[in-house]
């Protein structure tokens, strides 16, 4: 897989603490904006990039590369996915995948059209931990309960009430507690349980922005509760309650390093199986399968659960009045 990198930001600082270890990748190439070319010349010296570039366009050009990964601000995944895939890519994606569901849906599409894979780098749907949570399920009983809490105080949160709106915390650009934080609570329900039957979003608005809130999900025979917040912060915990038992996770639903497995009988089993990798780790490892082996059955799967998040976030968005550039074109 011959893989080129849009962005230089935070997340593909964390690629490059694990992608040398996974087979299968050669760094074609990564690009930037013109500003940042002095960071991306860096990058590419530092981590053996074949190539760096001033811009997108030159990406989109380089025939050597086979996979485009994009890592921008969440507003422009749409539109450079979009020419990606139309420049004849495969794609991977940060999350969110997209501002809102029908974007997501408009881009499967063109990769269906086009027989290119495109994938969402989500890597709470390839955790080992959560893929065992799954296995687990059935001796928890009739699930009562889902409740995820991820609640992390944002140093930008201090420049925002002073006026300094960062993208994090920009409607315009697809920012806010929900597409930041509570994006991974949605996909861990969604890895779990599927799609729920009703969604709302009771948030807190400032700026026309949500800084923290609480996604309600019924899922008729269960509810689920799913909190974030930029704005303030709690323990991390995410439980889900049976009537013959419980798990019990204590870190983000991104990293998911352990959780234990209780029963009523007072039965505790702590789990840990990741050994200690980088929670991006798993899904690269399966995106070089998924690409060596041309699986757009397992493509197709983990769309599915892409589509269903995506349509999460947007109807929770809606239901709660938060609204993004990216909606004026579908209002």
């Amino acid at each position: 897989m011959k893989l080129g990198i849009a962005g230089s930001g935070m997340i593909v600082r964390d690629l490059f603490r694990f992608i040398h270890d996974v087979n299968g990748i050669e760094l074609e190439a990564i690009a930037s904006t013109p500003k940042s070319i002095d960071k991306v010349k860096k990058m590419a010296a530092d981590e053996g990039i074949k190539k760096y570039y001033p811009d997108y366009q030159h990406l989109l050009d380089d025939d050597e590369i086979e996979v485009m990964y994009i890592a921008s601000p969440n507003h422009l995944h749409y539109s450079m996915c979009k020419e990606a895939l139309e420049h004849g890519k495969h794609v991977i994606c940060e999350k969110p995948f997209t501002s809102r569901v029908e974007e997501l849906e408009e881009l499967n599409e063109i990769a269906k059209s086009k027989k290119l894979l495109l994938l969402e780098a989500i890597s709470t749907q390839y955790l080992p931990n959560v893929l065992k949570i799954k296995e687990l399920l059935p001796e928890l009983g009739q699930i009562k309960i889902f409740s995820a809490n991820y609640s992390q105080y944002s140093s930008r949160y201090d420049a925002f009430k002073q006026g300094n709106i960062l993208p994090a915390f920009d409607y315009t650009k697809s920012g806010g507690a929900l597409m930041d934080l509570n994006i991974y609570n949605i996909h861990l329900a969604v890895a779990l349980f599927g799609k729920p039957k009703k969604v709302h979003y009771d948030a807190n608005i400032e700026k026309n922005i949500d800084t923290s809130g609480i996604i309600t999900l019924d899922y008729g025979s269960f509810k689920a509760a799913l909190i974030a917040a930029k704005d303030c912060k709690a323990p991390i915990m995410t439980s889900i309650q049976g009537d013959k038992g419980s798990i019990i996770i204590h870190t983000p639903a991104n990293t998911l390093i352990g959780f234990d497995h209780l029963l009523n009988d007072n039965t505790t089993t702590p789990y840990a199986l990741q050994d200690n990798k980088h929670r991006m780790y798993f899904e690269f490892v399966e995106f070089v399968k998924i690409f060596n082996e041309m699986s757009f059955d397992k493509a197709d799967e983990m769309m599915k659960n892409s589509l269903i998040a995506m349509d999460i976030a947007t109807k929770a968005r809606m239901s709660a009045g938060v609204r993004f550039k990216a909606d004026e074109a579908y209002e």
